[in-house]
Parts: C-alpha cells; sequence; structure tokens
C-alpha cells in the first residue's frame, strides 16, 4: 500500500450536486495571502475520486502561481467531474453550474472561481446565480470577460527570457517551436510566434484547428507525435501531466515553456529535464497572465497597468531562472522558494497579529 500523502488544504468540500448529481469538488489550498482564486475546470474523468485529485493538484498549483504573481490571492480550484460516456446537455450543465455555486457559498469568500477547461465566461454568468464569488463575467455584464488573451500575452512575456537561457538570444525569429494544443490560449500564442517568424509545429485533439495551421502556415502533426517531433522549444498549452519520465527522456527540444498546468507528471521531472540540459520554465510561473487580469479587473485597475504586469511576468522568470542558476537547484524549486517565501512571510505576520 502506498502511502497518504500529506493533507496541505484549509478545506476541501466534495458533494454530488442536488440538481445534476455530478460530484463537484471545491478545493480551498491556501488564503494566507488573501481569497483563493481559481477556476471551475469541467472534465471527463474515469472516477469522481480522479476529479477530486485533480482539484487537490490544481488548487495547490494556484497557490503557488498567484504567489510568484505577486498577488494578494490564495489558491483553490473547483471541479465538476464529468462520468464517462455520459452526454451533459444543456439543462444539466445549468443544474452543475448551480450545484457548484452553492458550495463556493459555503466558503464565505474565502475562495472566488472563475472559468478553466470547459467552462466559459457565460458559464459563471449561471454560478453568479447563486453566489457572489465568481470573477471573470463577460465584459458586457461588468465583468473582467476571457482572460485567455492575457494569459497568452504572460507566455509569450516568458518565451524570451527562456531562449536566452537555451540560446545566448532572445530572438524568435527562425526559432522553431511544438505547440501542442491550441485552445483559447494556445491559438492566441501561435498567432503571436508567427507574427515574430517562429517556425512552428503545432497539433490539437480537434482536428478542426488544423484550418488555423494553414492560416499561420504552421506544420500540423498528429497528437501522439507532439512529444517526439524535434524543435528548438516545446509548447505545452493543453492538459496536463504529459511530460512523464519517459516523454522527457525522449523530448528533442532544447526548451520547455507554455501555458498548460502542471505539465510535469511528477516533482521529478523538473531535475531529470535539467540533467538533459533542458531548460523548463516553470508553468505556474510563465501562465499567471489570466490571474493577474482578473485580480487586477476585480480591483479596479485599468489595461495599461495589467498590460505592465503582464509583460513583468518575463521579468519574473529571469529573476527564477538566475536564481536557479546561482543555488545549483531545478528552475521548480526556485520559483516554489519565490512564492512560498511571499507565503511564509504572510503567515508570520498573521501569526504576530493574533
Amino acid at each position: 500500500m502506498s502511502a497518504i500523502p500529506e493533507f496541505t488544504h484549509e478545506r476541501v468540500l466534495t458533494s454530488q450536486g442536488a440538481r445534476s448529481g455530478l460530484i463537484i469538488t471545491v478545493a480551498l489550498h491556501s488564503s494566507a495571502l488573501g481569497p483563493a482564486l481559481g477556476g471551475c475546470r469541467m472534465w471527463t474523468y474515469p472516477t469522481w475520486v480522479d476529479g477530486q485529485a485533480d482539484a487537490l493538484r490544481l488548487s495547490a498549483a494556484m497557490t503557488l502561481k498567484n504567489a510568484a504573481a505577486g498577488l494578494d490571492a490564495g489558491g483553490g480550484k473547483s471541479v465538476i467531474a464529468l462520468p464517462i460516456g455520459e452526454p451533459l446537455d444543456s439543462a444539466r450543465r445549468r443544474a452543475a453550474l448551480l450545484d457548484l455555486g452553492d458550495l463556493i457559498e459555503m466558503l464565505d469568500g474565502r475562495y472566488r472561481t472563475a472559468e478553466d477547461v470547459g467552462t466559459t465566461e457565460d458559464d459563471m454568468v449561471v454560478v453568479r446565480e447563486r453566489t457572489a464569488h465568481v470573477v471573470g463575467l463577460p465584459a458586457e455584464k461588468g465583468g473582467a470577460g476571457e482572460p485567455a488573451g492575457a494569459t497568452a500575452l504572460g507566455v509569450y512575456s516568458s518565451i524570451a527570457p527562456t531562449l536566452e537561457a537555451a540560446f545566448g538570444s532572445e530572438s524568435i525569429e527562425g526559432r522553431s517551436f511544438v505547440i501542442s494544443g491550441l485552445g483559447q490560449v494556445g491559438g492566441r500564442l501561435a498567432r503571436m510566434l508567427a507574427c515574430e517568424g517562429a517556425r512552428l509545429t503545432v497539433t490539437d485533439i480537434d482536428d478542426r484547428k488544423q484550418q488555423l495551421a494553414s492560416e499561420l502556415d504552421a506544420r500540423w502533426i498528429s497528437p501522439d507525435r507532439a512529444l517526439i517531433t524535434e524543435a528548438d522549444v516545446f509548447v505545452p498549452a493543453g492538459l496536463g501531466g504529459i511530460l512523464t519520465d519517459e516523454a522527457i527522456d525522449a523530448l528533442p527540444v532544447r526548451a520547455v515553456v507554455g501555458p498548460a498546468n502542471n505539465p510535469l507528471a511528477d516533482h521529478s521531472g523538473a531535475a531529470r529535464l535539467q540533467q538533459r540540459g533542458i531548460v523548463y520554465a516553470p508553468d505556474f510561473v510563465v501562465n499567471a497572465g489570466g490571474v493577474i487580469h482578473l485580480e487586477g479587473m476585480a480591483n479596479g485597475m485599468e489595461w495599461p497597468a495589467i498590460a505592465e504586469r503582464l509583460t513583468g511576468i518575463g521579468d519574473t522568470l529571469r529573476s527564477v531562472l538566475a536564481s536557479a542558476r546561482e543555488r545549483g537547484t531545478t528552475t521548480l524549486e526556485a520559483a516554489e522558494a519565490l512564492a512560498y517565501a511571499r507565503i511564509d512571510a504572510a503567515r508570520a505576520q498573521q501569526s504576530v497579529g493574533v
């Protein structure tokens, strides 16, 4: 029997929705820096336990993301687990979102949700019927709107320091990229890189995205070739956990940087990449643009100020890369140290206050 992992969350709610019958988990990992912020993922899982485990992993990552981004926000995540083979019609989808709102309301404002994989800003309007603790509503309803553009800009800002670390030059022109996932963020990033003269190889589980590949004069490959296609940079832009030990050992690139959450199947993958001479830009640093946008809009910031913070993600990554070199650690360890320093300082201040 494997060892039970340490429980590090402040509170986890898992419930079968009264309206939808679906299993929903809301995981509050930390509120040390402020009310937690993290989106709602609606996805298909083998069992509800897998959905719950995903919520636990993703919420812990959100704590690191928000802390490293300098936000006064903790980490949380919600997951609506869809059973394999069960279709979700519009009525049941709405019911699930209302069930989610009820769970979030039980946390008394310590967790705020937003859209994530499988959900949209319009879905957040439905959740808002049951709780006020929602961000990322459509702009026409007074919300921050779609955060994918901000996420893509943050990742784009991380490309230059990653290239500098891997090749000694920040120039994108002529560099080859494999982008795995052409969703809201991956598609936007692909357009940005194409405009800078990058050579793109792209893939997605949705064959309809081949149209975008044609528009960008990018080479299309099947999803199963994403991890074995030679390039300068691999960009994970879909679901996480794809960089297993086996995948890392065969990965024919010099750098990994992308918007996917938790692309490493295991924490040790960062060291494995480093041993192979592959520069790894920690995901929770480079993909923080969405939460920076959402938090900024929620606090009344104007777009120029938010955009400045988004481009500043590149500077944060430079600091992480430099710290890893100076301390002889992995880039993941350096990024975690940056995040935990803020969290520990906040907890210490709270202890003094008590």
